[in-house]
């Protein structure tokens, strides 16, 4: 290999590098004269708050102030009612994001005056009226999602097939973490209808993870497409919120400024 070939190849590795470095890195603080500076994150069943880590430290990077609810997952109003303390706590407007069943959480809570826009994370949004069960109807949700639903009517995500239907896409060790420490969902919650449809009033973004075994993906575009969500596409797992934190933070970030422009 001549000198010249050898300085072109150098050339191209070190500009690949650089890109790498690039996309790996949050984008730049926010505008000080930005108005949305706020955003309150709500996990959905079977998980807890701390998948949303790599989100949160993306944002509040950027400069964002971020809050993760935790959801006692015992019912459709006892989530709502822990968003809503969590949206009570915000000293402005904020970007309300859910995954999954949180979806159905901001669609209820997310008529609070302080919700400048919503951000639906392989999320369920049902209108008002409908339940959370009538989404799936007409769809045919993966083979790999199995659930393990107890006689006191909480149900899990079958232990050993968690990887395969929830976070294909994470590590073996996080995904373990991840089925291990399950959060059940009391599955009454899927019946409960609702009084609230936010995305109704309130400008909404879609994050589908088009390798999702939880949801039909026919199914997360009808329910994007219905509410009109501007839509990002990425290939991730249902775990989406955990392992392609910056995908989840650039589209809550887009939001934010175009609620910021909105209002200004």
């Amino acid at each position: 290999m001549n000198t010249k070939t050898t300085n072109l190849l150098a050339t191209v590795v070190a500009a690949a590098s650089l890109s790498s470095a690039a996309l790996a890195q949050p984008a730049g603080p926010i505008p000080a004269a930005q108005s949305v500076r706020n955003v309150v994150l709500v996990h959905g069943a079977f998980a807890d708050g701390s998948g949303w880590r790599g989100v949160y430290e993306n944002l509040t990077q950027r400069g964002y102030t971020v809050t993760i609810v935790q959801n006692p997952l015992t019912s459709l109003a006892d989530d709502v009612a822990a968003t809503k303390r969590a949206l009570a706590r915000q000293n402005g407007p904020a970007i309300l994001v859910g995954h999954s069943w949180g979806g159905t959480v901001i669609t209820e809570a997310g008529v609070d005056p302080k919700v400048a826009g919503l951000v639906y994370v392989s999320a369920l949004s049902p209108d008002a009226g409908e339940n959370t069960a009538q989404q799936y109807e007409g769809f045919v949700t993966p083979p790999e999602f199995v659930l393990d639903i107890g006689q006191d009517g909480f149900g899990y995500v079958k232990p050993e097939n968690f990887k395969a239907g929830f976070a294909a896409d994470a590590s073996g060790a996080d995904a373990a973490f991840m089925r291990d420490s399950q959060v059940p969902i009391a599955m009454s919650s899927f019946g409960t209808k609702l009084t609230q449809a936010a995305w109704r009033s309130k400008p909404s973004w879609a994050v589908i993870a088009t390798d999702d075994k939880a949801f039909d993906q026919k199914m997360l575009q009808h329910m994007a497409k219905r509410i009109g969500a501007k839509v990002t596409d990425v290939p991730a797992s249902h775990a989406v919120f955990m392992t392609q934190p910056k995908v989840v933070a650039d589209v809550i970030d887009e939001a934010a400024k175009s609620a910021s422009a909105a209002v200004q």
